[in-house]
């Protein structure tokens, strides 16, 4: 089965105004499928979240690096490793957890335009591999070794389309937890790749993500919705983080 239009939603953290408006903006493009891209609920309103995306009727969705911590948390398997994630585990019921546990680790779909298209959180075999525009191209086609000519990923919370020597590596951005932007970010695929910016209400978003119960550090990440990272303090971040582990 071959799709006309793809929209890739990745990061979206809990945002809950953040999503609401992207999906308003995907309704009116009326795509062939919606897919998640991995850290869909790890943040403000988990539950909410969670809900919306159960809703959807064409939706398919990737697991984060933040499903699999909560998941881990939530069944004590795990002391929990970043604030974000064990706040929202708390708030899952076990159908909650149960639907993160059926998220799929990567999704190849065919789209028209672009040919075979694989949809992974950070790189096809890993949930938090790092890649960045930085990255060496050698580093990056061998994280892409055996994947499709069309790679849509998240995990860096910044948007990008990179040509490769093998390889088209985009990046759909955050839709809740956007560096460089506000705006909450997004990728519409088909026949080519439209990087989508889709500004929301910050001044009712805000105070509502800062309200969160259950997580401490609810308010000073919502307070930087109105003035995040720029996309190169965050790259270059991220890239340093890459090659501590490289």
């Amino acid at each position: 089965m071959s799709y006309k239009r793809v929209a890739a939603l990745y990061d979206v953290h809990g945002n809950l105004p953040a999503l609401e408006a992207v999906l308003a903006e995907v309704e009116r493009e009326d795509p062939d499928l919606v897919v998640f891209g991995g850290d869909l609920a790890a943040g403000w309103y988990p539950v909410e979240v969670l809900e919306r995306a159960r809703a959807l009727p064409k939706a398919r969705l990737v697991s984060g690096n933040c499903e699999r911590e909560m998941i881990l948390f939530f069944d004590g398997q795990s002391e929990g490793r970043f604030e974000l994630t064990t706040a929202a585990a708390r708030k899952l019921s076990q159908a909650d957890r149960d639907f993160l546990a059926a998220f799929e680790p990567t999704v190849e779909v065919e789209i028209e335009g672009l040919g075979p298209v694989l949809f992974c959180h950070a790189t096809p075999t890993s949930d938090e591999e790092v890649l960045t525009p930085l990255t060496p191209d050698a580093d990056v086609e061998e994280a892409l070794e055996g994947a499709p000519a069309v790679v849509v990923y998240g995990h860096v919370h910044v948007q990008g389309d990179r040509r490769l020597p093998a390889h088209r590596l985009v990046n759909a951005g955050a839709v809740g937890l956007a560096y460089g932007t506000s705006a909450a970010c997004w990728a519409l695929l088909g026949p080519d790749v439209e990087l989508r910016q889709t500004p929301y209400d910050l001044d009712r978003a805000v105070p509502l993500l800062a309200a969160a119960p259950g997580w401490e550090g609810a308010r000073k990440w919502a307070e930087s919705r109105r003035h995040p990272p720029s996309a190169e303090e965050a790259l270059q971040e991220f890239e340093s983080q890459r090659k501590q582990r490289a």
